[in-house]
């Protein structure tokens, strides 16, 4: 049997809360920042780690070190950030990682992942 839809006043309307007047609660930022090291230049590893993020909806950036490491800085939540800090402990398949060393920096409002040169 189909259900019929009650009127309602407007003021008994707005004693019930719907999901269009209820807010989201804000999102926690954070920005961390990974040093990767091992075999990371010259395998495509800014391009993966750029894709993983952006796949993770983090913001930041990635570049290559003078000393052959890669640097990573990652803005977002806390779960995809650590997932984007499991992805820099495997790399893409050519990588052989020795170390990610992570670390927590002040949050900059970036809205975008790029690779830096």
């Amino acid at each position: 049997m189909a259900r019929r839809a009650r009127l309602r006043s407007e003021a008994e309307r707005r004693r019930f809360v719907t999901r269009s007047t209820r807010q989201r609660p804000a999102s926690f930022q954070e920005r961390w920042r990974f040093l990767v090291d091992g075999t990371v230049q010259g395998v495509g590893f800014r391009q993966a780690c750029r894709r993983r993020a952006m796949e993770l909806g983090l913001s930041g950036w990635v570049r290559n070190l003078d000393d052959g490491r890669v640097e990573v800085e990652a803005e977002g939540e806390q779960l995809p950030l650590n997932e984007l800090r499991l992805w820099c402990e495997q790399g893409p398949s050519e990588a052989r990682v020795r170390l990610v060393r992570p670390c927590k920096i002040p949050i900059t409002g970036a809205d975008w992942f790029e690779i830096r040169h």
